[in-house]
């Protein structure tokens, strides 16, 4: 389909929404699971093809990352720190997504699988450079698109970590927040660990005293474990995965079980991680087995993103809209990058129903935050 634009969809700078449409479709229509590294890399040849038109350098970097340079100096010194611009190309979805959730516009809303985490971003923030018009700011603009956040970032961190010692300012170009459209001045840092038990197998009916059950361990960690959250101090704890045993009529020996963490602090991060790693056996012929820990730390809000908040909140009122802030429960790239420089996030495309059947971008709101990007990157 060739998306149109209807009465009341205004220009974005040299970007009308017809514009914005068509490179939302291009990316939507290149599934790019992140189990599929060449197929995200399709994505970022495209998303490079772009930078490429409007003369940035451009540079495969180590774990799959590619980085755009907009006017930064090739030789600059510690007065010339670039903005950081972080996106990712990756999505949850599986390859065939497109035949269930296919590319399309209905009234104001586009739909299709990784539109709105976060393709929309990576268009959005395009559109906003073509606006710049080669205008960049003083240090110009870096921009990392890496292939892995989906999953945790695990190639792709280090990169992103190093980028932000010489970043003046991080923009994260994550969704606002889905319904309220907010930016995301904090968000809670993010941990999987896996336990794993070891019993001793019995015949159930014969001998059961001789067996040692992983099963029966398993249940008493899994309250021990639940029991380490901390809703006052935003802590929470879910075991979402568990299994083991084999032949009902056996003492089951083995046994593990899946943990989700997220903590609003590093304290409380090191508790539960010091916590999990000190996890005793009730049945000591049993052994626990404790693996993971925290992959993303605290996005801790701070009075330097607050600052760049004031600053997008000021741009938007000036552009025609309210524009609020939230701490969220869920990780992004910007967790990596907020302890060493300031860092806002959710610049995005609004909408909602990131990694759901519902995924959609809201094109009533979407050229207002485009707009609101192009003046960020112009002023900050």
């Amino acid at each position: 389909m060739t998306p149109q634009t209807t009465p009341g969809q205004a220009d974005v700078g040299a970007e009308p929404l017809v514009s914005l449409l068509r490179d939302l479709k291009q990316l939507t229509e290149l599934e790019s699971p992140s189990s599929d590294p060449l197929a995200v890399c399709a994505v970022q040849d495209v998303v490079e093809s772009w930078a490429r038109a409007l003369q940035a350098r451009t540079h495969a970097l180590p774990g799959g990352t590619r980085q755009f340079l907009f006017g930064v100096p090739e030789s600059g010194g510690a007065d010339d720190k670039a903005l950081l611009v972080l996106m990712h190309a990756d999505t949850v979805w599986p390859h065939g997504t497109l035949g269930e959730m296919p590319f399309r516009v209905e009234g104001e809303r586009v739909y299709g699988p990784g539109t709105y985490d976060m393709k929309g971003g990576i268009v959005g923030l395009f559109a906003a450079l073509r606006a710049l018009q080669g205008q960049y700011p003083a240090g110009g603009i870096e921009v990392l698109l890496t292939p892995d956040e989906e999953t945790g970032s695990h190639h792709s961190r280090a990169v992103i970590e190093v980028a932000a010692q010489r970043a003046r300012a991080v923009l994260v170009v994550e969704p606002p927040v889905a319904e309220s459209h907010a930016l995301k001045t904090g968000r809670k840092g993010v941990g999987q660990f896996r336990v794993e038990v070891q019993g001793v197998a019995a015949h159930a009916g014969n001998k059961p005293h001789e067996g040692a059950s992983a099963i029966t361990e398993a249940a008493r960690q899994v309250l021990a474990v639940q029991a380490l959250a901390d809703h006052a101090k935003g802590t929470t704890v879910s075991v979402g995965c568990i299994g083991g045993g084999g032949a009902v009529n056996v003492i089951p020996a083995r046994a593990f079980f899946d943990v989700d963490v997220r903590v609003s602090t590093l304290e409380e991060g090191e508790r539960v991680t010091t916590a999990m790693q000190e996890l005793a056996a009730h049945d000591e012929r049993v052994k626990l087995t404790v693996s993971g820990g925290l992959n993303r730390p605290p996005f801790e809000r701070s009075d330097r993103t607050l600052a760049l908040y004031a600053k997008a909140r000021a741009l938007a009122e000036e552009i025609g809209f309210d524009l609020g802030e939230e701490v969220v429960g869920g990780g992004s790239d910007g967790n990596f990058t907020a302890p060493v420089a300031p860092t806002l996030d959710g610049l995005g495309a609004p909408g909602d129903g990131a990694h759901a059947a519902h995924e959609h971008i809201r094109l009533d709101r979407w050229p207002d935050h485009v707009r609101l990007l192009t003046a960020l990157l112009r002023e900050l």
